[in-house]
């Protein structure tokens, strides 16, 4: 069936043949198939002569599906800046969002910073197009007009119907100029593209979602792209920010449509506490915003410092306005003891939180065990978090409440010897929806593999399993009690014994009956994600 496809748009001279002939339920698997061939003529031809109002490209791909080559991309962009010019044109929504290729890329494929700009490049393009388009109708119409007075007037005055010499000094002229100058003028000031009047050249925008992908470099293009006013309107899914400036970051906010955009994501931008306290604000006039991530943005909150108690109030109020959240991921931000203050205000349980790197206290773990989130959480990462016996209490509370709901757990580097993880295993054991479980950069045995692997047999919902490297396979002379760092950059013995160890943990699966869960030594892949 799909080789039909495959073949049709495999010669590009005929299109023009072919297309008047294909049913519009065809034009989606031929270019899909367009898609998978590299074919960027037969994309730009079929996108031009779309006949559906709605157009998604990209989305959740297939295991093994590559995503769209960088020819075909460009292709597709420049396909609809040329049929805007169509009226004809059907298409009125074009979904990009998740189009962009994951890391690491392929050759010829194009990530979200790359896609970012060639998205925006297309949206400033078609305004500058239809700029130029409604500059030369006012033009016309403006000489249709004068022209017209020129008659009615020698008419009036009983002079002869051409009006000679008069006229053509009159069209030749500063009045023209200075009337077209005026209108233009006039219509850049409203930032109206749309052509006045008896409303026969207006066309109806085109909205065009995707993901934004921002930084220092791109940001004058994506300001441009956003405040233009033409037929594109550019929305953002999930907007990503890296070493942007608070005061940067606002004004993109200010363009945005509220409604549509899901998420935000701010990477190493020095925020401190005054700009995430400026920031949240502007962020609760979204009311689809779900998820809102800050890495690495230089927030270090300390009582002993004058101020902090205000700030601290000033953030929770702040996220107290963000009433849709479900997922909050904060990574190094230095929050010691302050987990109470930023997640009570929240009105509603969260999903997913991540507090990698945030020096977390025992008092925070018990705070967190206790409240409204731990029922609803799906996702857990507390990697980073250095976990002692006085935390152990709070830790397997905190299991307990989430035991029905908890799907991934990640507990990297938390300095979990055998004799911490033993007193949590029974506790994990109850968590009968947990498909991921992360473990590594953890100074354990190789007994204490076994026994953390055996409990993960037992979990019926149990799929993948990141481990670390136990204490035997590293060379001599790793202290008593490793920090993450230390263990990641000790030197390991040869493959042979790393080999006995992967052999092990398999040879329990398998007396276990599951050799369907998987299990990745973090030496091969620290960063691993588990696919739904």
């Amino acid at each position: 069936m799909f080789c039909f496809p495959v073949v049709v748009v495999g010669d590009h001279s005929l299109a023009t043949h072919w297309l008047r002939w294909v049913p519009r339920e065809l034009y989606g698997p031929l270019l899909e198939a367009s898609f998978a061939g590299c074919k960027p003529l037969a994309v730009g031809e079929l996108v031009q002569k779309w006949p559906e109002r709605r157009l998604r490209v990209g989305g959740r791909r297939k295991r093994g599906q590559r995503p769209p080559c960088r020819l075909c991309v460009q292709a597709l962009l420049l396909a609809v800046v040329r049929g805007l010019s169509d009226q004809r044109f059907a298409l009125r929504v074009l979904d990009l969002c998740g189009l962009q290729a994951e890391e690491p890329q392929t050759v010829d494929s194009m990530g979200g910073w790359s896609l970012t700009i060639a998205v925006c490049t297309m949206v400033v393009q078609a305004q500058a197009r239809e700029r130029k388009r409604l500059r030369g109708l006012v033009r016309d119409k403006e000489v249709k007009g004068e022209r017209g007075q020129c008659k009615r007037v020698k008419d009036a005055n009983g002079a002869k119907s051409n009006c000679g010499e008069d006229s053509a000094e009159f069209f030749g002229g500063v009045n023209l100029i200075k009337g077209v100058r005026r209108r233009m003028e006039i219509k850049k000031r409203q930032q109206n593209w749309r052509l006045e009047g008896d409303g026969k050249e207006c066309h109806s925008s085109l909205q065009v979602r995707a993901d934004i992908f921002v930084n220092a470099r791109s940001w004058e293009r994506v300001y441009a792209a956003l405040s233009a006013a033409g037929p594109l309107e550019l929305q953002c899914r999930y907007l990503h920010v890296e070493e942007v400036s608070m005061t940067s970051i606002g004004i993109l906010l200010d363009f945005l449509p509220p409604r549509g955009l899901l998420g935000v994501d701010v990477r190493y931008s020095n925020l401190g506490v005054a700009g995430l306290a400026h920031l949240l604000p502007r962020l609760a006039a979204f009311p689809d915003l779900s998820s809102l991530s800050l890495h690495y943005c230089n927030l270090d909150l300390r009582r002993d410092r004058p101020g902090q108690e205000e700030a601290l109030r000033d953030l929770s109020q702040g996220l107290a306005q963000l009433r849709g959240l479900q997922r909050l991921s904060l990574t190094a931000l230095r929050l010691p003891g302050q987990l109470r203050v930023l997640l009570s205000s929240l009105p509603r349980p969260l999903e997913v939180l991540e507090l990698p790197y945030l020096s977390l206290r025992a008092a925070d773990l018990a705070y967190l065990s206790c409240s409204h989130h731990a029922s609803s959480l799906q996702q857990l990462d507390l990697s980073e978090n250095r976990l002692y016996a006085d935390t152990l209490p709070a830790v397997r509370h905190l299991l307990s409440q989430a035991s029905g709901s908890l799907r991934r757990l990640s507990l990297r580097g938390c300095g979990l010897s055998d004799d911490l993880l033993g007193p949590l295993l029974p506790s994990l054991g109850c968590c009968s929806s947990l498909r991921s479980l992360a473990l590594a950069l953890n100074p354990l045995s190789a007994a204490g593999l076994v026994k953390a692997v055996r409990t993960a047999a037992r979990m019926p919902s149990m799929r993948w399993m990141l481990y670390p490297n136990p204490l035997e396979d590293y060379q001599p002379g790793l202290p008593e009690m490793p920090s993450s760092a230390q263990l990641m950059e000790w030197p390991l013995y040869e493959a042979a014994n790393l080999s006995a160890t992967r052999n092990l943990l398999h040879k329990v699966l398998q007396d276990c009956g599951r050799e369907d869960i998987m299990l990745t030594c973090d030496l091969l892949s620290y960063d691993h994600d588990l696919a739904e």
